[in-house]
């Protein structure tokens, strides 16, 4: 701690300031002194200089036709996925986000089909009391919900916070492959491909298309 109470140790730019001027003639000297000097010039020259400059080193976006592009980490809105091959939703259903929401936010209505599967009949988020803490997605078995990229949560009513359907990607934009998969929480691994094993159905698309083709 001595070291660094020692002001006279060598780093250190000592700059020269002059004394408060106590008459006004010591007042007068000084405007005098700084106008002819020109420093109000020297100041809006410099300001000039670096608005010419930032015309061509310009970093500032035109926001909202550009926006910064997010790091895969970061929590944003929620987004409710479809499965890859048959564009089904993900969700099944079972609750698990609903049970670890820690601000209480999340809603899942469900019901039986008539296949005896339980469905998803309304699914909501309350973006006005959510914390975006991430854990829903992390306890998602079925990586249905994730943190999608769009920040912007403002709304005219506080009810609209927020819905099922503004969640879930379009079934059209999923068929135009439009569905985004992201990098951070509950996203898919990189590896994923290597443990999708073939399922009944796809054997019995296979043999029927061997045998089209035969005939």
């Amino acid at each position: 701690m001595d070291y660094f109470k020692d002001r006279n140790t060598s780093g250190y730019i000592f700059l020269e300031v002059e004394e408060t001027p106590d008459t006004r003639w010591k007042y007068f000297k000084r405007f005098f002194k700084r106008t002819f000097k020109l420093e109000l010039f020297k100041g809006l020259w410099i300001v000039l200089w670096e608005m010419l400059k930032g015309k061509k080193n310009n970093h500032a976006l035109l926001y909202p036709l550009e926006k910064y592009e997010l790091s895969p980490r970061y929590r944003a809105l929620h987004k409710l996925l479809r499965l890859l091959e048959s564009g089904n939703e993900r969700c099944i259903g079972c609750g698990l986000c609903e049970k670890i929401c820690i601000s209480n936010c999340i809603r899942i209505d469900t019901k039986v089909d008539e296949s005896g599967r339980k469905k998803v009949v309304d699914y909501t988020i309350n973006f006005g009391r959510c914390i975006y803490c991430g854990y829903c997605a992390e306890v998602c078995p079925e990586l249905a919900i994730v943190h999608g990229d769009e920040y912007e949560n403002a709304n005219e009513q506080r009810s609209l916070f927020s819905f099922k359907n503004d969640m879930l990607t379009p079934i059209d934009e999923f068929r135009e492959g439009k569905q985004k998969e992201f990098d951070g929480y509950g996203s898919v691994s990189f590896n994923a491909d290597k443990f999708i094993k073939k399922t009944p159905l796809t054997f019995k698309q296979t043999e029927q298309e061997k045998e089209n083709k035969d005939v």
